[in-house]
Order: structure tokens, then sequence, then C-alpha cells
């Protein structure tokens, strides 16, 4: 899509929200920066917020199993999103961790972070300042996690809930941490079962978020499905 075309569509779709939630693997992360690029929209990845925290957290050496000294970190650092589909920034004490905080470590720990209130609290509110501030300057957002249709943008117009097969989540992640010669989908598989179930609490499908299930699909028709049901939210014809 052409620059001058997304800029247009951009226009079309000033101050809307679209809420991307879905499990780790079921493609959500990909598909919400190509609909915001398709959309010509901001991009908010809300996972990368508490996944910095954990990074910080771990990096210090500290204890993420104990949820009295999360809490009391929870805001310490200055965690700085950027909402570019094209080049999502993620700064931490105005240090660029990007590739860091998707590591496997990360990964394996950032569950039992999340699920501290306090850390929710304190990156469920930047997540809406971070929203808020887009739609005051005009523009709209695509927003994706764990919980944006149910907590971070309730009120969001569109809302999507991806899912897929286990062997294929636990394929993709896989194949994204393709460096660490230790990873096997067996190996994933599990770990990601594990996180699941921690992430359980936290994670639903709003009622109101049309269900897509990406086993089978690429990604193309993921984004397609979901530039559609922004388009029929456009022209006054959305369904659930």
């Amino acid at each position: 899509m052409t620059k001058h075309r997304a800029d247009h569509r951009a226009a079309d779709y000033a101050g809307l929200v679209i809420a991307v939630d879905g499990p780790a693997g079921s493609g959500k992360s990909t598909a919400a920066r190509g609909v915001a690029r398709a959309l010509g929209l901001r991009y908010l990845d809300t996972g990368s917020t508490y996944r910095a925290l954990t990074w910080w957290l771990l990096s210090r050496g500290a204890d993420v199993s104990d949820p009295e000294l999360v809490a009391a970190s929870a805001s310490s650092p200055a965690i700085e999103v950027g909402t570019d589909p094209d080049a999502p920034e993620i700064h931490v004490d105005g240090a660029d961790v990007g590739r860091e905080i998707r590591t496997r470590e990360v990964s394996n720990a950032v569950s039992a972070v999340a699920a501290v209130p306090e850390v929710r609290r304190h990156l469920v509110a930047m997540q809406q300042r971070i929203i808020a501030d887009a739609l005051a300057a005009g523009a709209g957002i695509v927003a994706e996690g764990r919980d944006i249709g149910t907590v971070v943008a309730p009120e969001a117009p569109v809302k999507v809930f991806l899912t897929a097969s286990e062997t294929v989540r636990a394929r993709r992640r896989t194949a994204d941490l393709a460096g660490d010669p230790a990873v096997t989908v067996a190996l994933t598989r599990a770990e990601q079962a594990q996180r699941d179930r921690s992430d359980a609490p936290q994670m639903a499908k709003a009622a109101d978020a049309v269900a897509i299930d990406t086993t089978a699909l690429g990604l193309d028709e993921v984004i397609r499905e979901i530039v559609a049901l922004a388009d029929r939210r456009k022209a006054g014809a959305w369904s659930t």
C-alpha cells in the first residue's frame, strides 16, 4: 500500500480503536501490525510493557515470583512504547530493549509479573493513556494483548479474539526463537501450556469480540478479515 493511500485511510478511520486479543502464538502481533499498516493507524503492543518490566527485574536479579517485590517495583523503570507499526520501539530508562524482551527467559517469567495487581494497574493506566493520546491527536490505533477488549479498551468499536491450535502456536513461537538451539516445538508447547494456565485469569474473550481461528489462515487472510470488520463498523453494519 502506498503512503498516500495509507494516509487517506488513516483519515477515514480517525478515532477508531481496534482491540486484538489472544494467546501467545495466535498471530495477534503480526496481524495487528498488518492491520495498522493497512488502515494507516497507530499500533500498541501492550504485552511489550509487561515484558519490559519483567526484563528490568530479571536484569537486576530480582525474584519475579515474589509478588510484594514485583509490586514495589511496578513503577520504578521508565517504560516508553512506540506506536509506529513499522518500528514499534520499546525503551526502558532510555535504552532500546526490543530484542532483549523477546527472549525465552522473559517469556517464561512475564506471566508471574503480569499477574501482580499493582503491575496491572500501573501498566493498564499507561496503555490507556497511549490510546487516549492517539485519539486526541486525531488518529486511530490497533491495540493488542490479552485483555484489550475486556479491560484496557472495553469500549473499542472493533474487537477480535485470535486463536490457533496448540501445535501451530508452538511452531510459530519456536520459529521466533530459532536462534536458541535448546528450543524445540515440544519444549515450546510445554512452556506455552504453562503460560496459558498462568495467563488465564487475565485473558478472556470479550462478549462482543469476533473470534478468528488462525490455525489454517495465512497472515494476509487474517488481516483482511480484521480490516473487513473495521470496514463494516465504518459502514454501520457491524455484527458479531
